[in-house]
């Protein structure tokens, strides 16, 4: 007798009639309730995003500021580079 793979795929674990996977994807449309990941996957990905944003956060501080529309001063006169002037 020969021993079955060890798997973490949910198809596997779901008996149905014929055992083809449209009919298991038909079953799983079907049936949201009763399908849901495994606690270990869902743990893993919570800490997967956590380091993300960790990293993420310590880019942002650790890049420099940049002033991308800074304040205006009083008296420069001008709306850009349109002033009026003529290229010759």
């Amino acid at each position: 007798m020969t021993r079955r793979k060890k798997t973490r795929s949910l198809a596997d674990k779901v008996q149905i009639r014929t055992g083809r996977r449209k009919d298991y994807k038909k079953w799983r449309h079907e049936n949201p309730d009763q399908v849901v990941s495994s606690t270990r996957y869902t743990q893993k990905k919570r800490q997967q995003r956590k380091l993300q944003a960790a990293r993420k956060q310590a880019r942002q501080e650790a890049g420099q500021d940049i002033a991308i529309h800074p304040e205006r001063q009083e008296g420069e006169g001008g709306e850009g580079p349109e002033q009026g002037g003529t290229r010759d």
